[in-house]
């Protein structure tokens, strides 16, 4: 299998999300991904019976050494910008500069709810997120801030510069707009691909149709302008299923979800097959649509696609 086929392209990237919610557990498996060659450890964000993403992450960054640590994604509706920037720029300096921030708009009407919390529309819910980014990027960066704005009014504020030069950040969002301003103030842009949220405030319907994607890669990449060859494109794997059988598992999901096969089969957002058949499917969706950085739930599953792909 000639998996260096591709030529000059971004290299592959590969995250590993954690979703236990034992802490020891937390630590255990970051370092069993570190070892197992994942470039980053990442950490979700919800309301509930589940680790404090910060705390882990701090944690995290002191029982290991190489692996990335990252937020995949924080709710920007549970933190104001400047107290988070300068919990992301401690984060930064325990970890030895290996931080990446991932934040998104929120979704979950649950948890809003849980909170005693508005749950806005979500153009208002996005829009505060893009402010909040462009607050998150200069205070990292070291500057002092003074923003009069419809969500957030600062005067002079400022926090411990990050210990990187320029901390990645990770927009995970739907929508034009919303997707327009990640590509103009965003590193590494995450398209979720989803619908609707459904009634357990968690789950969404999947909106993975191969043209809808091309379409939004296309204005993204519009959109982006000259950033575009910079731009990092991120894909969140929801499943990972090693079958010799890859059609009749497609088909299995393609029912459940009310797609086509060929929409299954080609979505970044499932790797289903074997090793090699994942690591062409990757190699297949880096051509198509730029994504070269996934993360997925699964570590010793996937970690034969890594060693495929590694060059």
């Amino acid at each position: 299998m000639a998996l260096d086929k591709v030529g000059a392209v971004r290299p592959f990237r590969f995250g590993y999300q954690s979703t236990v919610n034992d802490p020891a557990r937390v630590l255990v498996d970051a370092q069993r991904a570190e070892q197992a060659g994942f470039d980053v450890f990442q950490v979700g964000d919800h309301v509930g019976p589940e680790p404090s993403p910060m705390v882990m992450l701090a944690a995290v960054a002191r029982t290991t050494r190489r692996i990335r640590l990252g937020t995949l994604v924080l709710n920007n509706d549970l933190r104001h910008p400047v107290t988070l920037a300068q919990e992301l720029s401690s984060l930064d300096h325990l970890s030895e500069g290996r931080l990446e921030v991932g934040i998104g708009a929120g979704h979950s009407f649950t948890e809003y709810r849980t909170l005693g919390l508005e749950f806005d529309e979500p153009a208002v819910r996005k829009e505060r997120l893009a402010d909040s980014v462009e607050i998150l990027r200069s205070l990292l960066d070291g500057a002092s801030v003074t923003r009069r704005g419809r969500h957030y009014d600062l005067a002079g504020a400022s926090v411990l510069a990050a210990r990187q030069a320029h901390v990645p950040l990770l927009v995970g969002v739907n929508g034009g707009r919303a997707l327009a301003h990640a590509a103009q103030h965003a590193d590494i842009v995450a398209p979720t691909m989803l619908g609707r949220t459904l009634a357990d405030g968690q789950r969404h319907e999947v909106r993975w149709e191969a043209g809808r994607l091309d379409r939004t890669i296309a204005s993204l990449r519009s959109s982006a302008g000259d950033r575009w060859p910079s731009l990092e494109i991120h894909a969140l794997v929801q499943q990972v299923v090693i079958t010799t059988d890859r059609h009749h598992r497609a088909a299995d999901v393609a029912q459940r979800t009310a797609m086509t096969v060929d929409d299954i089969l080609a979505t970044p957002y499932l790797c289903i097959g074997t090793h090699d058949q994942v690591a062409e499917h990757l190699i297949s969706c880096r051509e198509r649509w730029g994504i070269s950085y996934y993360s997925v739930r699964s570590i010793d599953e996937f970690a034969p696609v890594i060693d495929l792909l590694r060059p």
